[in-house]
């Protein structure tokens, strides 16, 4: 523990989908929707740079782009709906598989929640095509008013291992090219080592997710060099999102009373979260009929903020894991030793309590920044900047298509070093 940062810290893992066809006009009548809709579908790296090079040649300025992304792509009801087999392929060549379940009745017109639901069992060798992905089948987790989406996970590729750190977003990312869905509004949820999956997002990715909903899970197993990764937990970083987490009595696995010590760290911490002891509960998911409801009001409370107006990250590494939100660690003091950033804004007032971070990059956008107007800054109580904030449109079409989420574009970028009299 650093008592100084406030921080509890223990020592301890793009698909090919279906796409519509890309427009081949440039803009027109259409106020550059055929652009936007190349660019949003773009699926390598050469495609994503020409469609920014003709945005960037076609739009009037960073407004009217902001305004055309903001709009999003044009979504077509001609899209397979049902269960879908499909594969996304990481640069290394590592074939990874995932089903989605599209409600039979899509409506293109409304934007979709999606939830993603993690397997246990990540111990066994990677699934042969056709092997289910999900034990108990997929009709259970169908639901007629949101995409569910099961990926695979295996003794390569464990839930919280960097493969799948990759995997999981990219997967999301790629759904967003072909269906309509509520940036706002998607789930994480876990089963055993899904459960623990759960976790480790929650600790380490979080900025896509609304909520976590670990089940018969135990962060403990993210600390354990068995699981063949050991990270350094930071409780203050599970502030942002709320938590739904199940465990049973008498699980022999992960009984309650040893994932309770993780919940009482959530508690110091002032994480949002329900705890449920299912009262001689084992390690199975027989309670889920009675809880559903329960469950489905969580997530219906708990819609994602995009720009919270406070962030705060802690981390050890800057390659990855380094992001909350609008907020990225750039450089640590020493790579390796945890750093922490806490970000309030307040209109165009930033003020940053910075500890052990030599830089970081702040993301703004102008839902929550006036341009127009000077931006200041304070890191631990000294001003370090005071002036206009330019935007960009090239920023703006950078972070767009990393984050594929109209919900939380970004028109500048500011970064900024800690003066070494303040670290």
């Amino acid at each position: 523990m650093i008592p100084a940062m406030k921080i509890i810290m223990l020592p301890i893992l793009l698909a090919s989908s279906v796409l519509l066809p890309q427009c081949q006009s440039a803009v027109g009548s259409d106020g550059g929707q055929n652009l936007v809709d190349q660019f949003w579908r773009a699926d390598t790296e050469r495609a994503q740079e020409r469609s920014k090079t003709q945005l960037l040649e076609a739009s009037a300025g960073v407004e009217t782009l902001y305004d055309w992304l903001k709009t999003g792509p044009n979504y077509s009801d001609a899209v397979p709906t049902g269960q879908l087999e499909l594969s996304r392929v990481a640069t290394d060549g590592t074939e990874f598989p995932y089903i989605v379940l599209v409600p039979e009745g899509y409506d293109p017109a409304r934007a979709y929640p999606v939830e993603f639901n993690l397997h246990g069992g990540v111990g066994r060798p990677r699934p042969e095509p056709g092997e289910p992905l999900w034990r108990q089948g997929y009709d259970g987790l169908r639901d007629p008013e949101r995409i569910v989406v099961v990926p695979a996970a295996w003794d390569e590729a464990f839930w919280w291992f960097d493969n799948q750190a990759d995997n999981v977003p990219a997967i999301l990312k790629s759904i967003k090219q072909t269906y309509h869905v509520d940036d706002n509004q998607v789930y994480l949820t876990g089963v055993s080592d899904g459960g623990t999956g759960s976790y480790f997002f929650a600790f380490m990715q979080p900025t896509e997710w609304a909520a976590f909903l670990p089940y018969i899970g135990n962060p403990g197993v993210l600390q354990n060099p068995a699981g063949q990764v050991s990270y350094p937990l930071s409780f203050d970083n599970l502030a942002g999102k709320a938590l739904y987490i199940v465990n049973g009595e008498n699980d022999p696995l992960y009984p309650a009373r040893a994932v309770q010590r993780y919940i009482d760290y959530m508690a110091r911490a002032g994480v949002e979260h329900i705890f449920k002891v299912i009262p001689n509960g084992g390690h199975n998911t027989a309670w889920l009929p009675d809880e559903r409801p329960a469950i489905e009001a969580f997530k219906r409370a708990h819609i994602r903020d995009p720009l919270p107006d406070r962030v705060q990250w802690a981390t050890n590494r800057t390659d990855r894991y380094n992001r909350n939100h609008w907020l990225l660690i750039d450089e640590l003091d020493e790579e390796g030793e945890p750093g922490r950033v806490i970000v309030m804004r307040d209109g165009n007032q930033i003020s940053i309590n910075a500890y052990y971070v030599s830089a970081f990059t702040l993301l703004l956008s102008p839902e929550e920044i006036d341009f127009s107007q000077p931006v200041t800054v304070t890191i631990n109580d000294s001003v370090v900047h005071d002036g206009l904030v330019t935007e960009s449109a090239d920023t703006l079409l950078t972070w767009a298509a990393k984050d594929r989420d109209r919900s939380m574009l970004f028109t500048a970028e500011l970064s900024l070093r800690v003066p070494l009299t303040l670290q």
